[in-house]
């Protein structure tokens, strides 16, 4: 299986240390809901990048719409480019 290795210049800040940790200890110990809060541009994607490589497992994301979708793929996309 292919690891996830997150590529990307930025470092968390912030909370988003914080947000990072407790969601991954969260989906760890089988929390079923958690949600991540943040505005627009306050790099949510980036934060679920980063739990997505802490657990090393393969990730689905829904959108609830196709333009929504497209940007998170593009993004997700840069963050785990090969």
């Amino acid at each position: 299986m292919n690891k996830f290795i997150l590529k990307s210049d930025f470092k968390p800040t912030g909370d988003q240390p914080t947000a990072i940790a407790q969601l991954t200890e969260g989906l760890k110990s089988d929390i079923k809901e958690q949600v991540l809060l943040g505005v627009t541009g306050s790099g949510k994607t980036f934060s679920a990048s980063c739990v997505i490589e802490n657990l090393q497992k393969p990730t689905l994301v829904l959108s609830h719409n196709k333009t929504l979708a497209a940007q998170l793929y593009g993004e997700f996309k840069r963050f785990f480019s090969r």
